[in-house]
């Protein structure tokens, strides 16, 4: 082996020990979460003290990393995982266990994807969104509507809830709308419940009907999942009023009760 690349492994091999697994809660953080997240200060103290243990736990875990002329500051990257926690909180292991790297882009952006049909014709299409996550373990976020969705705690809008929704439920190679649940026997239950409130959104929204859940969420299974989860959050009150299986099911698997906030 050269001494080229003996020196080139030898610093690669420091990186990661130089990587910390947990790194200290800044102080100024707290005053970053209270201005750009509602919800976090809405939380007991024992929950906000688990959160914030849960936040230096995760961002050293993943590659971060701002495009175009923005600067990365640690007011995104913490605001962003505070989110990203608050969904995983309770959970045990590590739920995000295909992420990687999280792209923040300074707002909306182009997506350029394609989709295959079923005589193998490939269809390119872009389009702007918000957010995007992708099974191969990645999550980009437009800055601008990640403060938005985070102030505005009420409006059932969250592109942070919504993304890492769909990183929980790609973990297990399916984008589907059912995640890793705990035991076997729960799929059963889980499938049943989804299944009559995802039909009772797209029967509500076909017909142009006021709905709770955002009408985006009558796309497909994964995409009312990740709606579910947007709404269980911020109005979790209404959610258990009007589907109350609903929230039960989403109480259980995230292992929280956002309407005693």
């Amino acid at each position: 082996m050269s001494s080229i690349l003996q020196s080139a492994l030898q610093r690669f091999r420091n990186l990661f020990k130089k990587t910390p697994k947990i790194i200290p809660f800044k102080p100024e953080w707290e005053t970053n979460l209270l201005a750009n997240l509602p919800i976090y200060g809405a939380l007991p103290t024992e929950l906000r003290a688990r959160l914030n243990e849960n936040i230096s736990r995760f961002i050293p875990r993943v590659y971060w990393e701002a495009t175009g002329d923005m600067e990365l500051t640690e007011e995104m990257i913490v605001t962003v995982a505070a989110q990203a926690c608050l969904l995983t909180m309770n959970m045990q292991g590590n739920p995000y266990s295909i992420l990687k790297t999280i792209i923040i882009f300074p707002k909306v952006f182009v997506h350029q994807g394609e989709s295959r049909g079923s005589g193998g014709t490939v269809t390119k299409s872009r389009h702007r969104v918000s957010g995007i996550s992708y099974g191969s373990g990645t999550v980009s976020l437009a800055w601008d509507q990640t403060q938005h969705g985070g102030r505005n705690m009420h409006d059932g809008q969250n592109v942070v809830f919504h993304e890492f929704a769909h990183q929980l439920d790609q973990a297990d190679g399916y984008a589907n709308g059912a995640p890793i649940l705990k035991r076997p026997a729960d799929y059963k239950t889980w499938a049943r419940v989804m299944e009559k409130a995802y039909e009772k959104l797209v029967e509500r929204s076909s017909k142009g009907k006021v709905t709770l859940l955002d009408d985006y969420g009558a796309t497909n299974p994964a995409e009312f999942f990740a709606v579910a989860t947007e709404t269980f959050f911020e109005k979790p009150g209404k959610l258990n009023k009007r589907y109350p299986e609903l929230y039960e099911i989403m109480s259980q698997y995230y292992q929280l009760d956002p309407k005693e906030w």
